[in-house]
């Protein structure tokens, strides 16, 4: 048994020319490292990355079990997670590592961390921080998505970042912090955001910049800048905080960030975004990449009228991917501030919703990419890239592609940024609320095709019966339908519209909680995607904000008579083989829900297998694909032939999956461990492996 811890005391851009600012049409492209070893998954039967591996591939290799026996999977254990906090979750976000036959997890509103025993679920040690006002105030107040892992062969360490914005370094054999680490294993994340790092134990020497520009000292004006930025609690000035697990890339941690959700802000200013590095063993802060970019520095000139001064968040609060031997991470960004009005920040706005490849060691930003100009749809980047090795037209090409919430798959040359097809700038509508100012382009990729619903039209109302789809049109008569990137609209447009129905809806497409899964033998991806939609108006209420506009929404608007507005499939998953960039085959993502199977005004309709309006959450082995069909899904877990996909077997669980599964070998046996919860079934744990010889495995119903 391991000892348990008192709690801690305290492209290149590549563009068209024409009449986007000057840094989207020449970003120049620094040297390139040489390209990093192929792509092979989670290797050696563990699971040290978020993703499996630094290039989140969210694949492993193992082959136990397989189509011929996985329908005899069974629950082995479940840790309770629902202690861990000051209320039980019932959305549990969290992906757990397996590590040198340990497995490391995070739980609860205060990110406790865990360590586990990865055939019995005996919990070994666990470490929390008490952060009072710090954990009060935290924008993102809820168990995180993960940890961090790093071993030099001697050490090992996981790392956390609270939800009041420290980063903790415990060792992983007892959960004590490493007291070399920053002040006592604890580094203060609310330090160093401004232009000048505080120093402890020696000046530090001369910050890092945005790579273009080279180090330099702060100016006095500055230091006050930094000054109000440190504390990051105040609602007045903003707030900022981590929701997702930070990576380590050779000796150094890169750390991202993220900010209160911006539907319906307050105030127009707010902490800008960061992405920091720092010495994994030490915890020094060794570099700064603002996602605001500040005067001088590459990408201001597309922050129109000094907006980079109020705009803020900007955000990198998804987890990140890296190329180990290259030495590039690859970040990708979030949205400005609020999510859908960007009247008070005109221009482009780099870095927001671009794949961004830094230098691990300098920070030096190496190539970028803007999938979106001056987003007003909340279309943030949402789940980490994966990085794959395919074959396009006989050439090897070291690949990284990024999903999206609109449902895009972007695929590039990770080395250079250049894309693998061509994207093509093309015109998009214009906004008419007063003081907005809207991109006249924006990216569209000519493969892979979009891989969900991109806009809307009447044809994509419900249509099963004649009376449902009248009914239906009803509905949406007051709002404004429209392709892809139709801005949204005010509740007293002059075309008496009240708002605008967006499709994909504010949760995707793809989001971070199903994301996408990729077999590096094969090149194929595995993409999770909703069919969803969002209602979006835009108000004007100078009582509750000092925004111009602000939104109304973004929940959807409810189809006749309680049944969806809009036609099936709700949620799917989608093949798409990244050497040809062909889609393969889709499914369902599960059955079709009961609220419609055994619906009145259904009855006597044959209704086709719609899938659930969820994100399932995919895991690719050897073998198999699998998939829970996530929040908001059924308690299943779906066993899938990766090839055709043909549902081999359905494993049932004690509650729907909430994150992403992942895979390990332990002692010969190969376990797959998935975070379910529910309104009943508070946040856990669940194992599952093939039967052993021994007593039976424990009913997944707990009964």
């Amino acid at each position: 048994m391991r000892e348990t811890c008192a709690r801690a005391r305290t492209r290149r851009a590549f563009w068209r020319p024409g009449r986007l600012p000057a840094a989207l049409v020449l970003g120049p492209l620094l040297a390139a490292p040489a390209a990093g070893a192929a792509q092979r998954g989670a290797e050696g039967g563990e699971w040290r990355y978020w993703g499996g591996d630094a290039g989140s591939t969210r694949y492993s290799p193992l082959d136990q079990i397989d189509r011929t026996n996985v329908a005899r999977l069974q629950v082995v254990w479940r840790w309770k997670a629902a202690n861990f906090g000051p209320a039980p979750e019932t959305y549990y976000r969290a992906t757990p590592l397996y590590a040198r036959r340990v497995l490391y997890t995070v739980a609860g509103e205060r990110r406790a961390v865990a360590a586990i025993d990865p055939a019995t679920g005996e919990t070994l040690w666990t470490w929390r921080m008490d952060e009072g006002l710090r954990w009060e105030k935290a924008p993102r107040r809820f168990s995180g998505r993960g940890l961090a892992y790093w071993s030099d062969g001697r050490e090992e360490r996981v790392i956390v970042v609270t939800p009041g914005y420290h980063m903790v370094a415990l060792d992983a054999r007892t959960g004590r912090p490493v007291p070399g680490f920053g002040r006592g294993g604890v580094v203060d994340l609310m330090e160093g955001l401004g232009y000048e790092l505080v120093p402890w134990a020696g000046d530090p020497g001369p910050m890092q910049t945005n790579g273009d520009n080279g180090p330099r000292r702060a100016r006095p004006e500055e230091v006050k800048a930094a000054g109000e930025l440190v504390r990051g609690i105040d609602p007045e000035e903003g707030q900022i905080g981590s929701s997702s697990p930070p990576i380590v890339v050779g000796d150094v941690i890169v750390v991202g960030s993220s900010s209160l959700q911006g539907y319906y802000p307050r105030r127009l200013k707010n902490i800008p975004g960061t992405v920091r590095g720092f010495d994994v063993r030490t915890g020094r802060q060794l570099w700064i990449f603002w996602l605001v970019p500040r005067p001088g520095e590459f990408g201001h000139d597309t922050w129109l009228e000094d907006s980079w001064r109020v705009a803020g968040k900007n955000d990198a609060w998804a987890p990140f991917s890296a190329d180990l031997e290259a030495g590039i991470v690859y970040v990708p960004v979030g949205h400005p501030h609020n999510d859908w009005y960007g009247g008070h920040r005109p221009g482009a706005n780099l870095f927001s919703e671009s794949v961004l490849a830094l230098d691990a060691r300098t920070g030096r930003r190496i190539w970028h990419y803007q999938l979106i100009h001056h987003d007003i749809w909340d279309y943030d980047i949402p789940t980490a890239p994966n990085l794959v090795d395919i074959t396009v037209n006989g050439r090897r090409i070291p690949a990284l592609v990024q999903t999206t919430k609109q449902a895009f798959a972007y695929v590039f040359d990770r080395r250079t940024g250049e894309p693998v097809w061509p994207i093509e700038e093309r015109p998009v509508p214009k906004s008419d609320t007063p003081g907005e100012w809207t991109s006249p382009t924006q990216p569209f990729p000519t493969k892979p095709a979009p891989y969900d619903r991109q806009g809307i039209t009447v044809d994509d109302l419900i249509d099963f019966t004649p009376e449902l789809r009248r009914e239906a049109l009803e509905i949406v008569k007051e709002y404004r339908l429209g392709p892809l990137y139709t801005p949204v609209s005010r509740v007293d447009a002059p075309d008496g519209t009240r708002g605008t129905i967006q499709v994909p809806g504010a949760n995707g497409g793809t989001n971070i909680m199903g994301g996408a899964a990729v077999d590096p033998e094969t090149g194929i991806l595995y993409v999770a995607s909703q069919g969803g939609h969002s209602r979006i108006s835009l108000v004007h209420d100078p009582a509750r904000s000092e925004m111009r506009y602000v939104s109304l929404g973004p929940g959807g608007l409810r189809g006749p008579q309680g049944l969806p507005l809009l036609k099936p499939p709700y949620g799917r998953i989608t093949a798409i083989d990244l050497n040809t960039g062909e889609h393969l085959w889709w499914i369902p993502n599960g059955d079709t829900p009961d609220a419609v199977k055994n619906h009145p005004a259904l009855k006597g309709v044959a209704i086709p297998r719609t899938g659930k309006s969820a994100h399932a959450n995919v895991l690719v082995t050897k073998t198999l694909l699998f998939y829970g069909e996530g929040r908001g899904g059924g308690p299943f877990f779906h066993a899938v032939d990766k090839r055709t996909g043909e549902e081999i077997a359905v494993i049932p669980l004690p509650a729907p999956t909430n994150a992403a599964p992942m895979t390990y070998l332990h002692r010969g046996r190969q376990y797959i461990v998935v975070a379910v919860a529910s309104a009943d079934v508070p946040a856990e744990l669940v194992a599952l492996a093939l039967p052993a010889a021994g007593p039976a495995a424990p009913d997944p119903t707990g009964s």
